[in-house]
């Protein structure tokens, strides 16, 4: 008999890989309920600090200007209440702990996290275990390019432009 007994409603092992650190700007989406009703929030700002790493108990704090005025929420990792964190740019940083920032206008942190790095979102869709990418190995065969054909193309090329336009003579050319 297998049973499987759901603990979290959270994919942990997801958020757990997303990887949220300092320097990250993220938009989590929130649930808020309001009359009954489900709706979803985004919050979107700079993470200033990580705690407790992927454990149970993980932290991370945004941080957002609104109307002039600084806001930070603390989100719990694995909350019920976040349905989704978009990382949507990855800044290079060198403390683990951003809190220096607030005091900086937002000119001031864009320098100071200048030096971005590429990052892609990992989707749950386009996650493929690679034993399954090792079975699908697609062989390229180099195309053979014959010099006739080329030369060939290289002289229409050349009739095409002389029929249309003739090009101008710079002075460049001229010069004795």
């Amino acid at each position: 008999m297998n049973t499987a007994i759901k603990i979290s409603p959270v994919d942990m092992d997801f958020r757990q890989k997303l990887g949220v650190a300092s320097g990250d700007l993220v938009i989590v989406h929130v649930k808020i309920q309001d009359k009954g009703k489900v709706r979803i929030q985004k919050f979107e700002g700079l993470v200033l600090s990580t705690k407790h790493g992927g454990e149970a108990g993980a932290t991370f704090t945004v941080r957002k200007v609104s109307g002039g005025v600084g806001v930070e929420r603390i989100f719990p990792l694995y909350s019920p209440i976040i349905d989704k964190i978009e990382i949507v740019r990855r800044a290079k940083v060198r403390r683990s702990k951003l809190y220096f920032l607030r005091d900086k206008t937002s000119k001031q942190i864009r320098r100071k996290l200048r030096s971005f790095i590429n990052f892609v979102m990992p989707e749950k869709a386009m996650e493929v275990p690679a034993e399954e990418m090792m079975d699908e190995v697609v062989e390229e065969k180099p195309e053979e390019v014959t010099p006739g054909v080329v030369e060939a193309s290289v002289e229409e090329s050349k009739e095409e432009f002389s029929e249309t336009e003739k090009p101008e003579e710079t002075p460049s050319e001229e010069v004795k």
